[in-house]
């Protein structure tokens, strides 16, 4: 920890946390996906649930689970891989046209659970995140910060705001594309194929991950 109190809203914590949401990773991959393929409001509520999945990674870190994730090689291989089987099944869904990109013609409540539960599993199987609440946040809590749960939880309301923000612009930028990218069967396809690869490329990224 650190030796001397930082504020959550110190330009250190913000520009780091920026670059480390801001960066193209699962969620504002899928956000982007369910703004061309669902319009402005699926993408918003992907990126609510993208933010929701972070919530059982900063409960987890607050209860000490974290830690033993972080130390265990087996527990920490265990929610890797399951996170990889997931991007993969992703990607397999996205090459058959029911999943991420599967077009949307008409308001389905099945869709917006759909695109809830996928945004929420897809963070809630990052262990990328446990680490972060592990190895990062603890670095702006003073030694002798009197209450070190609540910087903890203002830090990680900023992060979690931040990473709303971020990915539903992704989203609604993507959704204001939505009509001249899937009105063209071509560049559908070429959006399948290319989502997939990237689905793949990230689950490979996450399998390589160490400790």
């Amino acid at each position: 920890m650190a030796s001397a109190a930082r504020s959550p809203m110190s330009p250190e914590f913000l520009i780091t946390s920026l670059i480390i949401v801001a960066s193209p990773g699962t969620g504002a991959l899928y956000t982007i996906a369910a703004g061309l393929t669902r319009g402005s409001q699926a993408s918003v509520l992907a990126a609510f649930a993208c933010t929701l999945g972070i919530v059982p990674h900063l409960a987890a870190a607050m209860m000490g689970i974290a830690a033993l994730l972080h130390a265990s090689a087996l527990a920490f291989a265990v929610v890797k891989y399951a996170g990889v089987a997931y991007l993969l099944f992703m990607a397999w869904q996205t090459l058959k046209e029911h999943g991420a990109l599967k077009v949307e013609t008409a308001a389905d409540p099945r869709s917006a659970w759909r695109v809830l539960r996928d945004g929420v599993a897809i963070n809630l199987l990052n262990p990328k995140l446990s680490i972060f609440f592990v190895a990062f946040l603890p670095q702006f809590i003073a030694s002798d910060e009197p209450g070190p749960m609540a910087r903890m939880l203002e830090l990680s309301g900023v992060f979690m705001a931040m990473t709303f923000i971020v990915f539903a612009l992704y989203g609604l930028f993507a959704a204001a594309m939505r009509e001249k990218v899937i009105s063209r069967p071509a560049a559908m396809a070429w959006l399948r194929r290319s989502f997939a690869a990237a689905f793949v490329a990230l689950g490979a990224k996450l399998a390589l991950t160490e400790r």
